[in-house]
C-alpha cells in the first residue's frame, strides 16, 4: 500500500468516526478514543481533522491527546501491559516488580518489544490497591504480583 493510498484510507476512516461520534456532547474524547481503537493510536495527522470538524484549535485537541495517558501516539504492541506506579502498590514492591518486568521483557516503560508482542506502561492506580503490587494486561486487571505470575505474563505475551 503506498504513502498517499494509507493517508487517504486514515483520513476516510477518521472522518467516518468523526461523523459517527460529533454529536455527542463533549464529543473530542469519543472520537480519540474511536480513532485509538480503530488504528491502535492516534495518528498526528488526524489531529488537524479532528479540530476542524469540531471548530476547536489544533493545540486543544493536541493538549487532550497529550494530557491522557491512553492514547498513544504509536502502535501498540499485540498486548499492552500496564504496571501500576501509585503509592499504593509502590509500597508492596511495584518498583522492584517493575525492574524485573523490564528485564524479562527487555523494554522499559512506553517501549514495545521488538518483536511486537507487548508494550509496557505505568499507570497511576487500578483501584487494586487491597491486593497491590497489581497490573492489567489486554483490560484484565491482576493483583498481588509475585516473581511467579511475572513469569507467567511474560509467557502469555510471548506465546
Amino acid at each position: 500500500m503506498t504513502m498517499q493510498l494509507a493517508s487517504t484510507e486514515i483520513a476516510s476512516r477518521t472522518a467516518a468516526i468523526i461523523q459517527e461520534l460529533k454529536g455527542f456532547e463533549g464529543p473530542l474524547l469519543p472520537i480519540l478514543h474511536g480513532i485509538q481503537e480503530e488504528f491502535g493510536h492516534v495518528p498526528q495527522d488526524v489531529l488537524p481533522v479532528i479540530a476542524e470538524a469540531l471548530n476547536i484549535s489544533r493545540a486543544e485537541v493536541h493538549g487532550v491527546v497529550s494530557f491522557y495517558h491512553d492514547f498513544r501516539a504509536r502502535p501498540a504492541g499485540r498486548h499492552v501491559l500496564k504496571l501500576c506506579q501509585a503509592e499504593a502498590c509502590q509500597s508492596m514492591g511495584s518498583d522492584a516488580v517493575a525492574a524485573k518486568l523490564k528485564q524479562l521483557l527487555g523494554i522499559g516503560f512506553h517501549e514495545t518489544t521488538r518483536d511486537g508482542s507487548v508494550t509496557l506502561e505505568p499507570v497511576y492506580c487500578l483501584g487494586l490497591c487491597a491486593c497491590a503490587p497489581s497490573a492489567m494486561l489486554d483490560g484484565e486487571v491482576i493483583g498481588r504480583l509475585d516473581d511467579e505470575k511475572l513469569d507467567e505474563i511474560v509467557a502469555e505475551v510471548r506465546s
